[in-house]
């Protein structure tokens, strides 16, 4: 750790682990990169890194650990799967490191910048959710706030299939279920649905969303603005994060409720958002919005902790 920057190292060479490496080095204002860590030694990952100069090696977490500089590093990144953070995490833990997991794994709490910023500092590992929560569960959160009750929230999520490395598709159970419960979690609904799509059309199509909320106590204009205002605040760190087009309410009546899973008949003002995320290009085509947005989010929450760690360390 230096006076000016914070070392972080990388675990996970692919797709996401790259883009990441990418972003910290053009645009990180707190982090410089300490390592890139892969188990393969021929990915694009760990040759790109090599050339940019960066510490890397193939032998993965325990290659890490054996890095004469290991101990200057002081936030890692897992862009593994979630199957792997779980050993990740725990040798992690025991050598005092700043963890920020971009799998499904949800050791952590669940962290999206725009919601919760600043509430899990102090922890340990913090959770990225999902590409797919990162994008909808703000637009869900936001309809939250301007309503009395949010009976349900459901997300559909549509990305490329070039963009949907061997990790993505190794963990797509793990993205249902981790982004259901963030929409409940942090999202604020009462039940949460996720659903993802690998879109293989030619050209690639950019990441596209849909969320759809059922509430209660609330008027369209106060929502309306309330998802205006979440969407300017998701563009500080994701530029290419805007709604497609105007939000959609349809009123569904007592005549003709809808039956939602564990909590029964219910009726309502259905609100729909449409969302589309283009990449910043930063490694990958942009229509891979789905990694961008998953790597933004990582690098706002990472420069927002060493940003304090550095304050601290210079008081």
């Amino acid at each position: 750790m230096s006076a000016q920057r914070i070392k972080a190292a990388i675990i996970g060479s692919g797709n996401i682990g790259t883009d990441l490496m990418i972003k910290i080095m053009r645009t990180s204002r707190h982090l410089e990169m300490g390592a890139m860590v892969g188990i393969d030694p021929t990915s694009d990952g760990l040759a790109r890194a090599a050339r940019l100069n960066v510490p890397v090696t193939h032998e993965g977490i325990d290659g890490l650990r054996r890095l004469p500089h290991y101990a200057e590093i002081g936030v890692v990144f897992d862009a593994t799967s979630a199957k792997a953070h779980l050993t990740n995490n725990a040798l992690l833990q025991k050598d005092g490191k700043k963890v920020i997991d971009l799998t499904p794994a949800a050791v952590g709490p669940f962290t999206i910048p725009a919601i919760n910023a600043d509430a899990n500092m102090d922890e340990p590992n913090v959770n990225m959710v999902t590409c797919g929560g990162q994008a909808t569960i703000p637009m869900v959160y936001a309809v939250k706030r301007a309503v009395r009750r949010l009976v349900y929230g459901e997300i559909v999520a549509s990305i490329s299939s070039k963009s949907a490395g061997p990790g993505t598709r190794a963990n797509i159970d793990e993205f249902t279920e981790t982004t259901s419960k963030a929409i409940e979690v942090l999202g604020g609904a009462e039940r949460g649905k996720a659903v993802i799509i690998l879109n293989p059309a030619e050209p690639p199509l950019i990441m596209r969303d849909t969320v759809f909320t059922l509430s209660q106590g609330g008027d369209r204009e106060a929502i309306e603005a309330s998802i205006l205002e979440m969407a300017e605040t998701v563009r500080t760190y994701v530029p290419g994060y805007r709604l497609k087009q105007k939000v959609q309410f349809e009123v569904i009546g007592d005549n003709a409720p809808v039956r939602i899973p564990g909590i029964g008949t219910a009726s309502g003002l259905k609100t729909t958002i449409l969302l589309e995320v283009e990449g910043a290009a930063h490694y990958l085509p942009a229509y891979a919005g789905n990694l961008d947005i998953m790597t933004s989010a990582a690098l706002a929450t990472a420069d927002r902790w060493a940003a304090r760690a550095l304050a601290k360390e210079a008081a």
